[in-house]
């Protein structure tokens, strides 16, 4: 649209106006002053009104100008504009902040927001497991079959990829409270950064063809047994995955976080924590050669809050490395022995599951007594004095049955307890300075969002 076709001086006279908008064919003009400023409209309208008030073809169309007039700006909502073209207003100008002309609205002319520019975000939970560890294991199930429970959490890692016209690669993690940067893509794949090594393999494995900004943290500590490698891992591909117009369901998301994790990095471990933050929600998980299936718990909605109430999530410290404790577990696992062990965790996870359904919350307290015997036993880099000292002061206290989360080593406890023992285990936790962390079942999984800048 011209914007000189509807622009006359304050100077011109009305003969002059009504030529002008013979010309435009639209029945107004903008009368601006010397400095290119919007002062008034004028419609055939006006001037027509004015005539029959004695108004003369030679006066100054300035005369029968409407000061009184709306525009909208840059920042005028459309909605608002809208609702102007929806009554009597045919066409609206729209000024800038010295009140000159930018362009001029109406029911055929009425251009669509314009494209901003965009960031991507997302979030993906830990998870709490109930039992069935070291089934997971491709090595194990494979030949035995395997099945894990358990649900995710009300903490979540959180990404943030923003896009640069370079092919620079920056990333910030909160959780390492450091940064990197690298020129390209290919850089990035050839860095030796041993602290972003898993940060690196997930960005290898997506393969993005332009540069970004990348800004990672977590609402949990690293190697606390919450399967946060995997949950990290699931919030970076969460944000690629917004710029994707075939996007990556959910089985696929979590076989790149495996990808990455195990194969490319070959870091030694389990299947489930993949699976478990990018669906979410409280899972039994079955695995074998042919496939991985998951299959959601409903609970009732009252065993689930209850359930909710007797868990009780204790940090002990003690950072642990997952690889190697699963590795000497991989190597204990050769032995019919720890094989046997294993398969008698898979049993306990079936009667978990029933438990779960019925309702029959005592009874997976006390199955997550006999899983944890079960488990420290599978190696002895899962637990040590101290951490064997922590769950017997537990149950003197009232703690019913419970487990150590991930591989071992250290990191979180899980212990049930009993309605009105609850009291009794919180003080035992503050007095013993080990950390209790609230929480609520988190139903979503992987969640990513495009946001405008």
């Amino acid at each position: 649209m011209s914007k000189d076709k509807y622009i006359i001086s304050r100077n011109s006279t009305i003969k002059d106006a009504l030529k002008q908008i013979e010309f435009n064919k639209e029945g107004f003009v903008l009368i601006e002053n010397s400095k290119n400023q919007i002062l008034a409209v004028a419609t055939d309208g006006d001037i027509r009104s004015g005539l029959l008030k004695g108004v003369t073809l030679n006066d100054l169309i300035d005369k029968v100008g409407n000061k009184n007039f709306f525009y909208g700006s840059k920042n005028t909502p459309n909605e608002i504009l809208l609702k102007k073209l929806d009554s009597s207003i045919k066409f609206i100008p729209v000024l800038d902040h010295d009140k000159k002309l930018i362009s001029i609205l109406s029911k055929d002319s009425f251009p669509l927001k314009r494209e901003s520019n965009t960031f991507y975000r997302s979030k993906s939970p830990v998870r709490i497991s109930f039992g069935g560890g070291g089934s997971d294991v491709s090595k194990y199930f494979s030949e035995y079959g395997g099945a894990v429970i358990n649900s995710t959490i009300s903490l979540f890692s959180h990404a943030t990829l923003n896009l640069n016209r370079d092919k620079k690669i920056r990333i910030f993690s909160l959780d390492l409270n450091d940064s990197v940067e690298y020129d390209s893509l290919a850089n990035l794949k050839l860095a030796e950064s041993k602290s972003f090594s898993l940060i690196n393999s997930v960005i290898s494995a997506v393969n993005p063809s332009f540069g970004f900004d990348l800004y990672i943290r977590s609402d949990f500590p690293m190697n606390s047994g919450l399967g946060g490698s995997a949950v990290v891992s699931s919030a970076i591909i969460g944000c690629f995955n917004q710029l994707r117009n075939d996007k990556w369901n959910l089985y696929e998301i979590a076989e790149i976080a495996f990808q990455a994790e195990r194969i490319q990095l070959q870091i030694s471990g389990g299947w489930q924590d993949q699976y478990a933050t990018v669906f979410g929600g409280f899972n039994f998980m079955e695995f074998n050669k042919n496939q991985n299936i998951i299959h959601p718990i409903r609970m009732p909605k009252n065993s689930l809050l209850e359930l909710e109430q007797s868990l009780i999530l204790c940090y002990t410290g003690g950072n642990h490395d997952s690889g190697n404790i699963h590795e000497d577990q991989a190597e204990q696992t050769k032995t019919i022995k720890t094989k046997d062990k294993i398969k008698k965790n898979v049993e306990l996870t079936y009667k978990m599951r029933d438990y779960l359904l019925k309702g029959k919350l005592h009874k997976l307290g006390e199955c997550l007594n006999e899983t944890w015997k079960i488990k420290r036993s599978l190696s002895s880099k899962i637990s040590n004095e101290r951490l064997d000292e922590i769950y017997s002061k537990a149950v003197d206290n009232g703690v019913v049955g419970g487990k150590l989360l991930g591989a071992g080593g250290g990191g979180y406890f899980l212990f049930y307890t009993n309605p009105f023992d609850r009291h009794k285990v919180m003080k035992w936790i503050k007095k013993e300075n080990l950390i209790y962390t609230p929480f609520i079942f988190e139903t979503n999984g992987l969640q990513s969002w495009t946001v405008r800048n």
